[in-house]
């Protein structure tokens, strides 16, 4: 009877794994294993369709080689062809037969044409979208060079008008001529009374001629009537002076 009992203080009882969640962790696990294969077993006893075991069959009779019952590759041995050799009087010829392409979807005939010819056209427009995208990038690159060249031109244009207003000022004042020409052949003073401010909200202080207009007619009064060339920064004697040692009346002629 003592002997039946379990021996608490045994090796074998106390080696026992009494982790908690153990039984729980060891149940899943069986299950999982028979759910895996009674898969298996299921695999294994479904019964194949028609197609699955027309295929099998197929590839069965394709991968094996062709024996002396076939008529063809027996007349081809008796007219000297052996097993492996490439067909053709000299041997440049084929090897093995033309492989054969079961076709097995729905589809019609020139599908898959159509579909190689849609993809064509698909990465045809791509490109042609990439194109057009570069080309608007560089036109607008171009545009953008365009409008800062002009307004560089512009600046210079302004800075030179300026030049011409300061000279023609001091050339005017050595004539003793109080009033210019014309209002904007003069520089305008940096402070004005606030009577005369209010007289220039009153009329228009700007004219309609823009800054190459106005640098062309005050180049051109400068030197009709100062002997002045603004780009040379010389006053000449007179006119013949003037025309005689002066390249010409614009900046591109003094470059």
């Amino acid at each position: 009877m003592a002997d039946e009992e379990e021996d608490y203080m045994s090796d074998l009882f106390i080696k026992q794994d009494v982790r908690p969640g153990l039984p729980m962790v060891r149940r899943v696990k069986e299950a999982l294993q028979k759910e895996e294969k009674q898969k298996e077993a299921n695999e294994r006893n479904r019964q194949k369709s028609v197609k699955e075991e027309e295929k099998e069959r197929r590839d069965l009779v394709l991968k094996s080689a062709l024996g002396n019952e076939n008529k063809g590759f027996a007349l081809l041995q008796k007219m000297g062809y052996k097993s492996g050799q490439a067909l053709g009087k000299s041997g440049e010829g084929i090897v093995e037969p033309i492989p054969l392409n079961i076709k097995t979807g729905r589809s019609g005939l020139g599908h898959e044409e159509f579909k190689k010819r849609k993809a064509e056209e698909k990465l045809e427009n791509y490109r042609q979208k990439l194109h057009m995208k570069k080309q608007a990038n560089e036109q607008a690159a171009d545009q953008f060079r365009v409008r800062f060249k002009n307004k560089q031109e512009e600046r210079k244009m302004e800075g030179d008008l300026r030049k011409s207003q300061r000279a023609c000022q001091q050339l005017d004042m050595q004539k003793d001529i109080d009033v210019p020409k014309e209002t904007w052949y003069w520089l305008e003073p940096e402070e004005e009374d606030k009577k005369d401010e209010e007289d220039k909200d009153d009329e228009c202080t700007s004219s309609d001629l823009s800054v190459s207009e106005k640098l062309q007619l005050l180049t051109a009064y400068l030197r009709e009537e100062h002997f002045y060339c603004i780009w040379c920064g010389t006053t000449y004697e007179d006119s013949e002076d003037l025309s005689s040692n002066c390249p010409g009346d614009s900046a591109a002629d003094h470059d």
